[in-house]
């Protein structure tokens, strides 16, 4: 059987307005979820220290002036459901965009969460102790079921981001795999970012 059956992530990638953004948190404030940062110290974050990290973040992109800080947002969540102990990822990404004939040098933003599609189970044989993955579902359905709660609550409060970008002569309308709320699209239309490249939102 291969190893890599069941690999890979389940993945939502969006981008909404703070007020948003903190209404997810409590979903996994009531699941008593833990944020810690990816650093060697593994630090924990309170929902406060996660929220206002996530206004930092969206405050850069969707800025008038582009603030003079990088932005990032990454963490580890973990979560206890009865005997399950899983984990999410949440990071942030950019979509590329071209721009007059080769690729803009800055991105837009988004957010992904992600679960691992794979469980790991250890096993022996004669020839050693190996693993193989199987179906987060059938071992962790409540760890899967509030991924897909998550999930379904961002996509009723968002869309698919849909802008147009300058090639060559002429407006091409991009459509990246990325969820966006009507608040945060209207932020952007009036960033930095917009303005620099001249973008246009879809807004339909």
């Amino acid at each position: 059987m291969s190893r890599l059956n069941h690999s890979g992530f389940y993945k939502l990638k969006f981008f909404l307005a703070p007020e948003e953004f903190k209404s997810v948190l409590k979903l996994f404030e009531q699941q008593q979820a833990q944020f810690r940062l990816t650093n060697h110290a593994n630090t924990k974050h309170s929902y406060d220290q996660v929220y206002e990290a996530y206004q930092a973040y969206y405050r850069y992109f969707t800025s008038q002036e582009r603030p003079d800080y990088h932005p990032f947002f990454v963490y580890s969540i973990s979560l206890a459901f009865g005997d399950e102990r899983s984990g999410f990822f949440v990071r942030n990404e950019g979509v590329s965009f071209p721009h007059l004939g080769q690729w803009a040098e800055d991105e837009l933003p988004y957010v992904m969460l992600s679960l691992p599609k794979g469980f790991q189970i250890d096993l022996e044989d004669e020839k050693g102790k190996y693993y193989i993955y199987e179906d987060i579902r059938e071992h962790q359905p409540l760890t899967y079921a509030f991924f897909d709660e998550v999930a379904s609550y961002i996509k009723k409060i968002t869309k698919p981001l849909r802008f147009s970008s300058h090639v060559a002569d002429a407006l091409q309308e991009q459509k990246p795999p990325v969820r966006i709320s009507k608040d945060a699209a209207k932020d952007m239309m009036n960033s930095w970012i917009f303005k620099k490249y001249e973008l246009v939102m879809n807004t339909k």
